[in-house]
């Protein structure tokens, strides 16, 4: 944050991407919580503008509407995120609003409490890319509640989702200045055919119209009600204490009232060890802090 935010063009800060892929790594989202909560704190003791901070999630069904709501739960402005990502790749051609499974996203992101957008999404399979899916969030059914798309993604590399190349490939194996991962990364940026044209040409043609930001009030929507635990699924009870430095949270099912070290509606809880392993240290993801930059070259 102290690095980027003298640059005018910076929009947001991710606290972290896809930290929570599975079931039981949902006891992480207290300390996604805790990292808002501190880069926050961080941005206003600095006097920094007010930059927006939020979360970029995985479309995982079974866990992203609890997510969703549990980061902006709670009535505490200075805990929740800000705004709410998702990188989706369900609209695969041929596809539609329904078949993908957008209408599905839109009905959990209706009159969400904080902007919701797409921070990744254009899948390419089978290739190559209609971006379709542009429309739909462009358009009158989901206009309304989401805040736009980032399309994934801006470089060629060997996954074949760029718009972009600047530089031939070359062999996986071949090594040298300007070279990654089976490409070169200087020379004239060229875009890839045909996606970045089908991608400019559905830009050209929608007309989105939404909440002017000076009618936006952020103060008229109500927050969302804290999700709880289920067995199997998510495994944090309610409106959870926040983790600070050296603490632990051990959330977990249980249909028992009472559970001995920790349960559904367990807080953090003090822990004897020094540091924690890397382990833990990449389940928590605090620390794990990316920049939203949009694409200046694009603009």
């Amino acid at each position: 944050m102290d690095a980027f935010i003298k640059y005018d063009n910076v929009l947001a800060f991710f606290v972290g991407n896809e930290i929570i892929a599975m079931a039981n790594q949902s006891t992480a989202a207290p300390y996604i919580k805790a990292a808002s909560r501190d880069m926050k704190a961080h941005r206003d003791r600095k006097g920094y503008r007010k930059v927006p901070i939020g979360y970029s999630a995985a479309d995982i069904a079974e866990l992203r509407p609890m997510l969703q709501d549990y980061l902006t739960c709670g009535g505490n402005a200075s805990e929740n995120v800000d705004f709410f990502a998702l990188n989706s790749y369900s609209w695969c051609d041929p596809a539609n609003y329904q078949t993908s499974g957008y209408v599905n996203l839109q009905k959990q992101a209706a009159n969400f409490p904080v902007p919701i957008l797409f921070s990744e999404t254009g899948c390419n399979v089978p290739g190559p890319r209609l971006f379709d899916d542009q429309e739909a969030i462009f358009g009158p059914e989901m206009i309304k509640d989401w805040s736009g798309s980032i399309v994934y993604e801006w470089i060629e590399e060997a996954n074949h989702y760029g718009l972009i190349s600047y530089g031939p490939p070359v062999a996986p194996t071949a090594t040298g200045q300007n070279i990654e991962g089976g490409f070169t990364r200087a020379g004239t940026p060229t875009p890839v055919s045909p996606d970045f044209e089908n991608l400019k040409s559905k830009w050209a043609k929608v007309t989105p119209t939404g909440i002017a930001s000076s009618d936006y009030n952020p103060s008229l929507v109500s927050t969302r009600a804290c999700p709880t635990a289920t067995e199997g699924g998510w495994l944090v009870d309610g409106n959870v204490a926040l983790p600070t430095l050296g603490e632990t949270f051990k959330g977990t099912y249980s249909p028992s009232p009472t559970v001995s070290g920790g349960g559904p509606s367990a807080s953090p809880t003090s822990t004897q060890n020094p540091a924690p392993s890397n382990k833990e240290v990449a389940g928590m993801g605090v620390g794990l802090v990316g920049v939203m930059l949009f694409f200046t070259l694009w603009l």
